[in-house]
């Protein structure tokens, strides 16, 4: 089951891990091997490291300028610089607001763009803050399945045709989606923007997972698929997950059109949204100026990492349902024929020593399945499917 650990940037090993205080190697006791949050065990960039050692070395901790201007300016020019070169979309950068987290990013225009009691589209399963967002604010939850087609995951506008109205004011997109790991096409995301064109909702793109795409597959950021489309869309994305910078809190929330953004600030006030720190900026910026040889080995990496988790799993247990996801590091495994009398999250954290991130957490009829952060080591990757394949087996033959 062994397979050969590429590159130095992905050779951490567990010791050197569980000496850091992050919630990944934390969390959870020491004989866990942690398989949850989605944060990658690998060292950083060398431009974002050197980036983060100007800053303390010069002890320059005061109210961060770049260019003459507040950091965030230089945050969402790097923003814009970025999605031309990667992704062929033209942004302007005056429609963006830095902020420091993404969640906030989510939160800000569900009560900007709704009222209690207003429909909201989301993605099942979904990122558990999402679900958080309409529960906390009260907005009425629209869930639009993640269906399994026994080779990926799809989901059927059809099936919510009935249950929107004229009080379903947004549509929340995840692409790459969290946490099947779908890259939705360019007809898939069409159909989604004619659904929400035909009815008048506002659309919040999660895009956080889009440099995390494997070969054969293509991110598009939605927003570029027309100005009509634009018009109507609200762009979040952030450096952390794809440059393993998550504790550094630097986001950008970008809307495709002046008056998008004017209703958003005449609702949301500027000042609330705060401003991400310095580090965090020219970490950022670091990042998506310099950090692409370093994301283009990740992604060759994760590449392998992905084909021999999923390889494994077929081939050693087979009853554990797998698809190799289009994109992200994750993977959502649906343990159902296993047949748990418990949670699978709970089975294999009792049992086999793993720490996954809870199926239900995404969504509450899915307790029977689990995601599968799989960007770590060779080795230590090796070792929670030794322990996964070992503890199914004999709970098969129970």
């Amino acid at each position: 089951m062994a397979a050969t650990t590429q590159g130095n940037a992905f050779d951490l090993p567990e010791t050197t891990l569980r000496a850091q205080t992050n919630s990944k190697w934390s969390k959870y006791g020491p004989d866990v091997l942690p398989a949850f949050v989605a944060e990658m065990d690998f060292r950083v960039a060398e431009p974002i490291q050197a980036a983060v050692r100007r800053i303390v070395e010069k002890t320059d901790y005061g109210y961060p300028m770049r260019n003459g201007a507040k950091a965030g300016a230089a945050l969402c020019a790097a923003f814009a610089e970025r999605m031309e070169s990667r992704f062929g979309w033209k942004t302007d950068p005056e429609l963006a607001l830095p902020l420091a987290d993404l969640v906030q990013g989510t939160y800000a225009p569900v009560m900007a763009f709704s009222e209690p009691g207003d429909g909201v589209v989301l993605q099942m399963p979904s990122y558990p803050p999402f679900q958080e967002v309409l529960r906390v604010t009260g907005r009425r939850m629209i869930p639009l399945q993640m269906r399994d087609t026994g080779g990926s995951h799809v989901c059927r506008l059809e099936e919510i045709e009935k249950q929107v109205d004229a009080r379903t004011r947004m549509f929340v997109l995840c692409n790459p989606q969290n946490p099947t790991g779908r890259v939705f096409t360019r007809e898939e995301l069409l159909a989604f923007g004619k659904f929400a064109l035909e009815r008048d909702m506002i659309v919040i793109s999660d895009e956080i997972h889009q440099d995390i795409v494997y070969p054969g597959h293509t991110h598009i950021p939605f927003a570029s698929l027309g100005p009509d489309y634009a018009a109507r869309t609200i762009t979040i994305t952030s450096a952390t997950k794809s440059f393993n910078i998550p504790g550094l809190r630097a986001a950008i929330i970008h809307f495709g059109t002046p008056q998008l953004r004017d209703r958003f600030l005449g609702r949301i006030p500027a000042r609330l949204m705060g401003d991400p720190n310095a580090i965090g900026v020219d970490a950022t910026v670091a990042a998506w100026k310099e950090g692409q040889p370093w994301l283009d080995s990740v992604v060759a990496h994760l590449h392998r990492a992905r084909d021999h988790m999923v390889r494994t799993i077929k081939s050693e247990v087979p009853q554990i349902k797998v698809h190799a996801p289009d994109g992200t590091f994750l993977a959502w495994l649906d343990c159902t024929a296993l047949g748990l009398n418990a949670p699978a999250f709970d089975f294999f954290h009792d049992k086999a020593k793993i720490a996954f991130s809870a199926g239900e957490t995404f969504d509450p009829a899915c307790a029977q399945f689990v995601r599968f952060n799989f960007a770590t080591s060779m080795p230590i990757l090796d070792g929670i499917l030794d322990r996964l394949v070992t503890s199914t087996r004999a709970r098969l033959k129970t």
